[in-house]
């Protein structure tokens, strides 16, 4: 099930992906102006039709209660089934093994967001029971009691590249905004608003998003290390080295086991001496000793946002120009090939 709009240059990419292991599939076109119906449905998929909501539950919810499936499996039409054209692969298994499986609990899929510049992990619920509905303006939530279990499903998304980006701007800000006039509160509502910010080089109202977050935290949530890695970058960007730091003393023993959080510390620590040459000789320990732990940490996939790398060959690049450039080039030698570029 996918709810699409002007998604012409995508929708069969994700259909054809999906159609050998599913049962029916639905797309809801909620206006478009291109040729995403028509090319849905030469693809094979259900077409239905709704004008725009404004609002991504209502939009799905109405999708959900048109398929009308014992299990639906709840996709974008940017996003797609990896090794999709492998029957016998782990993905093609687990869709084919619902139509065996009562429908008493919800699967989380593995996503995996490709930028210009790299891939980020999440993992979503995304495979529902029949009855499951959404709430929230953006950024739905599934809502239900359910237990939940992780799916042997990689999707790709490829919706945050740079030329995707430009159609989406204001959208979700807008969205967000909204959202958090009914809801100020909603620590979960500010952290998207600053993560999608983020997304478009807003560094500072990404921090002042982040950190209003933070004030309305109950809990720690599985994202925050993501958020703090991200406000370093942030933070780096401003120029706000020293609060840099400071955030990263808070939080260091929160986020221990979280490569990307040492990744944007050493990140920032190496910017910070290039603009004051002068405390070089007191940084550059520290930043070797923030990628050094990414190596001991290793790649950690399962973490919500973290990117592909900084447990191994970014981190190890990195660090390799700090050996070279303090006179250690046998070391810096023997981690580029320990750690080769992908």
């Amino acid at each position: 099930m996918v709810i699409a709009k002007n998604e012409a240059a995508h929708i069969q990419r994700l259909l054809n992906s999906v159609r050998p292991f599913v049962d029916d599939m639905l797309v809801l076109d909620t206006g478009s102006t291109d040729a995403t119906s028509v090319l849905a449905a030469q693809a094979g998929a259900r077409v239905a039709h709704l004008p725009w909501p404004d609002d991504f539950s209502v939009a799905r919810n109405a999708a959900l209660d048109l398929a009308a499936a014992d299990w639906h499996i709840v996709l974008d039409a940017d996003e797609w089934l990896i090794d999709g054209d492998d029957p016998s692969g782990p993905g093609a298994e687990a869709l084919q093994a619902l139509r065996q499986t009562p429908p008493d609990f919800v699967g989380t899929i593995a996503l995996e967001d490709q930028f210009d510049d790299g891939v980020a992990h999440a993992r979503l619920s995304r495979i529902l029971p029949g009855p499951v509905r959404y709430a929230g303006r953006i950024h739905e939530q599934a809502m239900h009691a359910l237990p939940v279990k992780p799916l042997a499903l990689r999707i790709g998304h490829d919706g945050y590249r740079s030329e995707r980006l430009t159609d989406k701007q204001g959208r979700n800000q807008r969205l967000l905004q909204a959202a958090l006039q009914d809801r100020p509160n909603d620590a979960y509502l500010w952290y998207q608003l600053g993560k999608d910010a983020f997304v478009y080089d807003d560094f500072a109202m990404a921090e002042e998003a982040f950190a209003t977050c933070a004030t309305h935290l109950t809990s720690l949530p599985a994202w925050w290390p993501d958020l703090v890695a991200r406000r370093l970058f942030g933070l780096k960007r401003l120029g706000r080295h020293a609060d840099g730091v400071v955030l990263a003393d808070t939080q260091m023993a929160i986020c221990e086991e979280s490569p990307d959080v040492f990744f944007a510390l050493g990140d920032l620590l190496l910017d910070w001496a290039a603009e004051e040459p002068t405390q070089a000789d007191v940084l550059l320990p520290m930043i070797e000793q923030a990628w050094r732990r990414c190596l001991e940490l290793g790649e950690r996939p399962d973490q919500p946002g973290a990117v592909a790398g900084r447990g191994s060959h970014l981190a190890a690049f990195n660090l390799a120009l700090v050996l070279d450039g303090t006179g250690r080039a046998d070391e810096a030698r023997a981690l580029r090939q320990q750690f080769p570029q992908g």
